[in-house]
């Protein structure tokens, strides 16, 4: 996505990206009919995106919470959704011995924000990239300041990694819920990354046996972020969110998704304009 191998480039100046999927594989047809979606989405808007999915929801709050198919048939399927799309791909990685093989299948390695401070997996997944290609995504965790993500950065490229991008996902406001600070944007942004904004997780509202969110939320702070200088947005998408079997309530239904990309689409060029 920084322009590293297939990805499109990312960051000021360029075209808005877009990183689409669902939570976590729910199995290999819904999978693939979704990789399909994101891609004609991104076909028929003339779009660069990036095709989302987990294998492995490992952070659940509830251990009796579908988690989804497990490192080896998670990127059996993955890597057969990017072979029949064409689409770069992208997942969590939540151990550093799983960093190597992700890399193989994968375009993008995804630091999940509860693991954005943990050195041996930032180091791994540096050393996979830099072994494999790609770049590496690093969710701001909700409890970090924006500033102090660059050491997350900063181990990264000191272990060979290049092509990094921050990602903002909200940050913890008292019990429960999550608030965004869109100068935190800018200060990500100089540290010489691309900067995402994670539009889903944003409107999460943690606690109870299960998440929950407010997917109507997702447009307003979307168009926030983009006005204020985000180079990419990530939206979670789902056919049928209230099905879904991981992060139902902050997912965006696939049928209202392009029409938020085009308005996207339109203010980045706007705020291109004005640069």
């Amino acid at each position: 996505m920084p322009g590293a191998d297939g990805l499109s480039p990312c960051g000021p100046g360029e075209p808005l990206c877009f990183i689409l999927g669902p939570c976590v594989i729910e199995s290999e047809a819904f999978t693939l009919r979704a990789a399909e979606t994101v891609a004609k989405i991104a076909g028929d808007l003339g779009v660069p995106a990036v095709f989302k999915c987990s294998f492995d929801k490992a952070n659940r709050t509830s251990a009796s919470s579908f988690r989804g198919p497990g490192l080896q048939e998670g990127l059996r399927i993955l890597e057969k959704a990017g072979a029949e799309t064409g689409l770069p791909l992208t997942t969590d990685v939540h151990l550093p011995d799983q960093c190597d093989a992700v890399a193989q299948v994968c375009d993008v390695l995804q630091i999940p924000a509860f693991l954005a401070r943990q050195t041996d997996l930032l180091e791994a997944a540096a050393a996979a990239v830099v072994a494999h290609g790609g770049a590496v995504n690093v969710k701001k965790p909700q409890f970090v300041a924006p500033e102090d993500t660059r050491h997350a950065v900063e181990k990264l490229r000191g272990a060979g990694c290049a092509d990094v991008l921050l990602t903002e996902r909200g940050s913890t406001f008292g019990y429960g819920r999550l608030v965004n600070d869109f100068t935190g944007l800018a200060v990500m942004a100089g540290f010489g990354v691309p900067v995402v904004f994670d539009a889903t997780h944003s409107v999460q509202r943690p606690g109870g046996a299960t998440t929950g969110g407010n997917r109507a939320a997702v447009p307003p702070l979307a168009r926030a972020a983009v006005a204020a200088g985000a180079d990419a947005v990530f939206l979670e998408c789902h056919p049928d969110p209230d099905r879904a079997q991981s992060d139902g309530p902050n997912q965006v239904d696939f049928k209202n998704v392009p029409a938020l990309l085009r308005s996207l689409v339109r203010l980045r060029e706007v705020v291109l304009s004005l640069d």
